[in-house]
């Protein structure tokens, strides 16, 4: 017999979730909803739905689910919708991922397949692996954000809607370059205007339409996408943004392990990452300009939790490596291989062996979830702009100008707990990362 899982009393509101992309971790988030509002299971790997914080004092510690702490929407009244290039619905496009079994695919089939996404926009410069024959047309790039802005409005009508949250999830798009137009909002308009791919991609598109209607824009993709000086100058007038990358799989592991390292003052020569992979995302990632975004991503991580300026001698000759290789059989399942080269009292050299069969849709499903619920608190709350307080979910967290993120997991879940508290008072904390 199944049981419902509980919720906490709700945040007023149904909240709309745009997913920009509707692949394998978007069907797979779909999916797991739908299943435990079905009693069909439980939100495994959601802090915000499991986790727990401390109200008490330092000398009397309290600890109470984080559901009955803030209010969060019910998951009722979350309706989902969203964008693909490939005309599609939930249940064909979870079919073709295939994440999930297809037993709980078809006991779901009702659910998914009332999924139908929009038109999304494409530019085949910046994802060579995808076939996006269904995508917009217009004029010129304003058009387009013209066009996604009028979905939004519209599927906001049409289900009753009172906010929205826009996660994207497209493939990764190859490297885009810091450029003069990203400097400025009046800049990047003017790029818009004058469709100017070189400059301007599919994501950044997404981004400038969800924010100028003040709906909170997560990037879960290691793409430049709202990470720019001109679309933080959006966000900070009009809505909070967050990312980019969620932490899954390999790099989760790196700030779970390289903390330990470092205080525990062992020294580290080389850490060494490959992953094999056969979704989607494996086969994108197989474009040379594709992985090189990611790989910026992935390699931030080491130096800034072990600090070599700080540690020479431990981690001055330290040597990091990553890859990913394309492998289909592997399909959603991603398997990961870590060599780390350590070395201790008197010089003497170990070394950790680590073997991660992970799977990507099933641990990032449930980050998007709660940066769903945390990103519709941080705008019903009035916060604009990067939420550092976030950064436990991605691998290259945003930051305000002048800051730098913070990479430890522990830490990043320390100032997370912090902010809640804050908000709480309706009190935004002041200083959530170390200057930079």
């Amino acid at each position: 017999m199944t049981h419902r899982w509980a919720e906490s009393s709700a945040a007023p509101g149904r909240i709309g979730v745009l997913f920009g992309g509707l692949g394998a971790i978007s069907t797979t988030l779909i999916a797991g909803v739908e299943a435990i509002k079905k009693g069909m299971a439980k939100p495994i790997g959601s802090l915000a739905l499991l986790g727990t914080i401390d109200v008490g004092t330092e000398g009397d510690p309290r600890s109470i689910p984080i559901r009955d702490y803030v209010e969060f929407p019910s998951l009722d009244d979350l309706v989902f919708g969203g964008w693909d290039v490939i005309d599609t619905d939930g249940y064909e496009a979870a079919r073709r991922a295939r994440a999930l079994e297809t037993d709980l695919l078809d006991s779901l089939a009702h659910e998914l397949s009332a999924v139908r996404p929009w038109p999304g926009v494409f530019d085949a410069r910046f994802n060579r692996r995808v076939n996006g024959s269904f995508h917009k047309t217009g004029r010129d790039f304003m058009d387009l954000a013209e066009q996604v802005k009028q979905d939004i409005v519209t599927f906001q009508k049409e289900n009753r809607l009172d906010r929205c949250v826009l996660l994207w999830c497209g493939s990764t798009e190859a490297y885009l370059e810091p450029a003069p137009e990203h400097e400025t909002l009046e800049r990047f308009e003017a790029a818009l205007r004058a469709s100017d791919h070189t400059v301007i991609s599919p994501s950044m598109i997404y981004a400038y339409a969800a924010l100028s209607l003040g709906v909170p824009f997560v990037n879960a993709t290691p793409s430049r996408t709202v990470d720019v000086p001109a679309l933080v100058e959006l966000a900070n007038m009009k809505a909070p943004v967050c990312g980019k990358d969620l932490k899954t799989g390999q790099t989760l592991i790196k700030t779970i392990l390289a903390p330990g390292l470092r205080d525990r003052a062992l020294g580290l020569d080389g850490w060494y990452s490959t992953n094999i992979l056969g979704n989607g995302d494996g086969e994108t990632l197989d474009d040379p300009d594709a992985f090189k975004t990611k790989q910026e991503s992935k390699l931030a991580v080491l130096r800034s939790i072990l600090r070599p300026d700080l540690y020479p001698d431990l981690y001055g000759q330290m040597h990091h490596q990553v890859q990913i290789n394309y492998y289909p059989p592997r399909g959603d399942n991603k398997e990961s291989w870590d060599a780390v080269d350590i070395f201790g009292w008197l010089g003497y050299r170990m070394s950790i062996k680590i073997d991660f069969l992970c799977r990507d849709s099933i641990l990032a499903a449930p980050l998007l979830l709660d940066l769903v619920f945390f990103m519709d608190l941080a705008k019903r709350a009035g916060l604009n702009g990067p939420q550092e307080w976030l950064s436990f979910y991605f691998k290259s967290p945003m930051c305000r100008a002048g800051m730098t993120a913070e990479h430890e997991l522990s830490v990043q879940l320390d100032i997370l707990r912090r902010e809640l508290r804050q908000l709480k008072k309706h009190q935004p904390a002041s200083t959530l990362v170390r200057q930079g």
